[in-house]
């Protein structure tokens, strides 16, 4: 929870705020290497939230399915390397590109 609380902080203080100086403008007012950078930031928030939110969902569904088992697969370590995994996937969907 504290690493979707964290993608989406960081969507709402790094990509909203040259979001909404894109929209009150209507043209991009900031730095123009600054525009690939702030889309690659974009793209990795928003789906490091999202699989973040995947992530929450496989741990509850294991608990579900297999609560006495829980403990001995979901140890502290797997799940970091979960969250792990996941803002690696994003900042590589994200930031490899440019």
């Amino acid at each position: 929870l504290v690493s979707l609380f964290m993608s989406d902080l960081l969507v709402g203080l790094v990509v909203m705020p040259p979001a909404m100086l894109n929209q009150l403008y209507g043209r991009w007012v900031l730095r123009g290497d600054l525009c690939s950078l702030w889309a690659s930031f974009d793209v990795m928030c928003c789906s490091a939230s999202i699989l973040n939110l995947c992530v929450i969902s496989l741990d509850r569904y294991l608990l579900i399915t297999s609560p006495l088992r829980y403990k001995l697969r979901m140890t502290p370590c797997r799940a970091l390397g979960l969250v792990l995994f996941a803002w690696a996937l994003a900042a590589l969907a994200s930031f490899l590109p440019i």
